[in-house]
């Protein structure tokens, strides 16, 4: 399924469900998104791979 298709179908269940359901699938939803990772995705980051030498990574670590 794409993700347009799994957003249509989410969306078909909620409209069959009672506005109490719907707050509750709410609630459920806004748990999960909280428990998401929080920052970059590491495969975003391979673009700098070797790009600082050591001592500048120390001196970045110290700098915290």
């Amino acid at each position: 399924m794409t993700e347009t298709e799994v957003r249509s179908e989410l969306l078909k269940q909620l409209d069959q469900l009672s506005p109490a359901k719907q707050h509750e699938v709410l609630r459920f939803a806004r748990s999960l998104a909280k428990s998401l990772p929080k920052g970059v995705p590491g495969d975003r980051l391979l673009r700098f791979a070797g790009t600082m030498t050591h001592e500048e990574a120390q001196e970045f670590l110290k700098a915290e």
